[in-house]
Formats: structure tokens, sequence, C-alpha cells
């Protein structure tokens, strides 16, 4: 069975305000080409499919529109909601739309319900585990307590419970939208560690032939058998030397994996360029960047004159400038912004609690009111998005 696997559309998002929406549609011609040209058995589509809860209407209609052509090609397709998606609205009329072959799976109830495929060596169940945050799902699995390892178990668990009850050879495939351990993130995904440490194992996905994995931005693999797509565009400058693809998939009769990456169409090329102005603007080796979108860090020890005007007279379509001025015989302090990048929301407020109380460390009380503080306030971000207007 062939499988193409994708994840982290976005769609609606843009890149530093230049707008992304002919990039997503050229993205999703590509991708209805490729389903037609390479004849794909299903496409799975591994979460956050919207940039927000709240998607603008050119987002809902791109999405709208791909859905009646693969629904028109009579290829099964199978998609899951990730954190950026409001569930209960991308899963509005799944069951209708479900009887032409595109099963959008948004319910955390129905992740041991699967897709069943079949192709000439017999059925393969594919299981959609939408984005679980723990502080909304753990009474649905019986859970006290627990963060994202504790509540994407339980849902495994019962995967593996359906699946144990299905015919001898059955192949199993899962999507899941999750940070799983091993994985390199990039600046462009939502952190998702509130509700509980972020990262689960890999081992929760054993017993599983193919595990299809959204949410990280850069094409992986963590197994044979369990890979992240990654998105398809660029989303940070993080991401400038990511290719970026979709995963086609050969599920073989005995549930071994072959995969390969099919290349996405990019708008432009991404650049990250530091140094001193006069050097960015004379360098002949940055004469390849001319046409890319540019990150540039100006490293000279006092602001230059209109530094954005004069960089975009050679790289019109620089979209950032960052300063971190070099000082002869001294190192520049970090900027405050470098001190905290990469770090959790928690992480960052417990840093400022130290910093007004010099030598005093929080103590674990403390610890657990910023900790409950953080978590209500995402639960009711998270319930407000839900809400119908």
């Amino acid at each position: 069975m062939r499988l193409l696997h994708t994840s982290d559309w976005h769609l609606g998002r843009s890149f530093h305000r230049e707008s992304l929406h002919d990039a997503q549609r050229a993205f999703l011609d590509h991708l209805v080409a490729v389903v037609r040209a390479e004849r794909v058995d299903a496409v799975l589509v591994a979460g956050d499919v919207y940039d927000r809860a709240l998607p603008g209407l050119e987002a809902v209609a791109l999405f709208d529109d791909v859905l009646h052509r693969l629904a028109d090609l009579g290829v099964p397709t199978v998609f899951i909601s990730g954190n950026h998606d409001s569930a209960r609205r991308l899963g509005v009329g799944a069951g209708l739309i479900g009887r032409a072959g595109v099963h959008l799976r948004t319910d955390p109830g129905e992740c041991a319900v699967p897709v069943l495929l079949s192709d000439e060596h017999g059925p393969v169940a594919v299981y959609g585990l939408p984005y679980l945050e723990p502080t909304l799902v753990r009474e649905r699995f019986g859970l006290a307590r627990g963060g994202h390892a504790s509540v994407l178990g339980a849902a495994m668990d019962a995967v593996r419970a359906d699946l144990a009850t299905r015919p001898e050879g059955t192949r199993s495939v899962v999507l899941a939208h999750a940070f799983v351990t091993g994985g390199a993130p990039s600046d462009s995904e939502r952190d998702i560690a509130v509700g509980g440490v972020a990262a689960v194992p890999a081992s929760v996905f054993d017993g599983v032939h193919y595990a299809a994995l959204g949410h990280l931005h850069g094409c992986q693999t963590l197994a044979p058998h369990l890979r992240y797509s990654g998105s398809p565009l660029a989303y940070s400058f993080s991401e400038a030397t990511h290719r970026k693809t979709m995963w086609l998939v050969a599920l073989a009769a005995d549930g071994s994996v072959e995969a390969e990456r099919i290349d996405c169409p990019q708008p432009r090329p991404l650049a990250r360029l530091r140094g001193r102005l006069d050097e960015l603007l004379s360098d002949p080796r940055h004469a390849e960047h001319e046409q890319s979108w540019v990150q540039a860090t100006l490293t000279d020890p006092g602001r230059p004159s209109e530094p954005m005007e004069q960089l975009r007279r050679r790289f019109p379509h620089t979209l950032q400038l960052l300063f971190d001025p070099q000082e002869s015989g001294a190192a520049a302090s970090p900027s405050y912004a470098a001190r905290v990048s990469g770090r959790a929301d928690l992480e960052i407020a417990e840093g400022f609690l130290r910093h007004v109380r010099p030598g005093a460390e929080p103590d674990a009380d403390e610890l657990g009111w910023l900790r409950e503080g953080f978590e209500t306030v995402r639960e009711s971000g998270d319930r407000k998005a839900e809400l119908p207007r």
C-alpha cells in the first residue's frame, strides 16, 4: 500500500507578514498531482491543517477545495487535528464528509476507531490520534494526573487493544501530533510543554507498523516506522536549511516500510546573513541570496543609519533585521531574546522570579502555583477556542 504522509500545513499563516496564500495553494496543487502521478492509495495528514483555531476565509477556502479534489480522486484521506487547530471546528461534518472518503479524526474518544483500508495483501487499520492536550483529555482516558506521555500512552493502549481484535495479519498505521523524544524542533512550532513534560518516548508507538507524525517542522526519521514529514513550507528562518518534503511510504505485506521523500515547491529560498552592513552590501559571496527572503544580523559596533533601507537595495526581500554588535576586545552581552530562546514559558517565569529575588530560590509551593497558573491559562484559552461563534 502506498501512503502519502504530510502534516503541518498551517493554512492561513504568513511569513514575517509576507502572504503565503499562493505558496500554500501551489503546495496543495502539488499534493494532488503527486497523489495522481504516484498512484497513492491513501493520504495521511498529521495535524495542524490550519494555523489558528479561527482560520480566515481564504484558509478555509483552500481546505475546502483540496477536500473536494481528493474526494474526486477517490483516494481515502485521513486528517487529524493538531495543537493549532480547533478540533471541534475542524471536525464539523466529519460523519458526512467521511462518506466521500475524507476522514476527519478530531475526537479523542475515537482514537481506537480505525479507518479500515485494504489492498491485495489484506486489511490496513489506520488510527487517527488528534492532538491530546493533557488538561482537557485526562478524564476521558481515566487518568487523574499525567502529562503528554500519559495521555498518548493511554490512547495507544486503546489502539493496541482494538488491533488485537482484528484479523491476523492486519497492518496498522497511526497518525499522531506530538513531540517525540529525539526529534529536532525549530522556532516556528508552538510550545506544548505547559500541560506537563512535552516530549513522549518513541516506545509509546510500539506495536504498530507505521507512525505518521506531525508537529515538528523538519522532515526527520526517528526509526524506519516512525517519521515526521515536517511542514511543506518554511515558517521561520530557523528552517533555512530544511529540505521541505512529504514521505511516500510503501507498506509491504509483512508491515515493513520503505519511504521516499517527495520535494515540495518553495516560493523563495531563505538566507540568514551575518556581518557588518558594508560587508553584506559588498561581499560577492552573497550574490546568490539577492532574491531570497533574508534575515540579516548586523554586527556593527554602532547602529548604522537606515540599515533596512540600505539592505533592501541589494536584498529587496529582507524581512527581518537583528542587531548583535561586536565590540572590539570585549564580547557583547547576549540580548534578552537570545537568553530566553528555546526556553519554555514556565522556565522563563521561574527565571524571572529568581531575578527579582536574588539569592532566594522559588520553593515547591511557588513552583506549583506557577505551573497551575500556566495550565489554567492554557486550558482557558483552549476552551474559548472551542466555543461556537
